[in-house]
């Protein structure tokens, strides 16, 4: 395909930081938006394909048959009712992670693959919570990554270690990644802590902050049940509004650029 506009890795490999209701928002908000969409999940756990709406035990052919069967990623495309694209996970690709290891050129897959869809003027990629081979590999596919970050003093151990992660990737395999930042998630602003952190995580490692926070909400957790992002299941809800305005600014660096 042509080069996409924009290839974003949302990772963090610290689970329950939102990384998949990122992911699944920020698409909805993209495709909202008019722009042309396409989700990759890279997470064995299936849970951002499904929280669009698919039952991962339903399906023939996922993103694993792609990066290590060699099938075409056209043919394993998915068209969801949030208008974006989706290439999904199921519990397969707990194997590829072995399957590549001795593979050459291992990092590129996930970059490959995408030379093989349809033009999109967003491609997210959902990371697994772990810094293997997937991560790597989608890190080298990337234009930018993005740390979804809950504001708890514990929750912002693994930036560094991700961080670490992305300048070898530099040095190796991607010397034009880019850290977008990080994304407040889970967010009280009512807590003197919550925004601590926030400045500390920012001036620690030399971060932006990508506004506004995602507020903290039942909500979020409810949605993937009607197999839709917040946008469709509560348009008006202030965690949606949240996903819209991130969405906008990272359209708006992306031109900026």
């Amino acid at each position: 395909m042509n080069a996409p506009s924009r290839i974003l890795a949302v990772a963090n490999q610290k689970g329950g930081v939102a990384k998949t209701t990122t992911v699944a928002s920020l698409g909805a908000a993209l495709a909202e938006a008019g722009h042309r969409v396409l989700l990759v999940d890279l997470d064995p756990q299936a849970c951002l394909t499904f929280s669009l709406g698919i039952d991962p035990e339903d399906l023939e052919l996922s993103v694993h048959h792609v990066l290590t069967q060699g099938k075409a990623a056209a043919d394993v495309l998915i068209s969801t009712d949030d208008g974006v694209d989706l290439l999904p996970a199921t519990i397969e690709l707990a194997r590829a992670e072995a399957d590549l290891l001795t593979r050459t050129g291992r990092e590129h897959v996930v970059r490959m693959m995408l030379e093989d869809v349809p033009d999109y003027d967003w491609v997210l990629l959902d990371c697994p919570p772990s810094l293997g081979v997937l991560t790597v590999a989608a890190l080298t596919a990337a234009d930018s990554v993005l740390i979804p970050l809950q504001c708890e003093t514990l929750s912002h151990r693994g930036v560094g270690q991700l961080l670490d992660t992305v300048h070898d990737v530099r040095r190796y395999t991607n010397r034009a990644l880019r850290v977008e930042g990080v994304l407040p998630t889970l967010y009280d602003g009512r807590t003197n802590h919550a925004r601590t952190v926030l400045e500390t995580i920012s001036e620690t490692y030399e971060l932006d902050v990508i506004e506004p926070p995602i507020p903290k909400s039942i909500r979020f957790a409810e949605a993937p049940a009607a197999g839709r992002s917040i946008l469709a299941t509560t348009r008006k809800h202030r965690g949606a509004e949240a996903y819209r305005a991130v969405a906008e600014n990272l359209v708006r660096r992306a031109a900026a650029r």
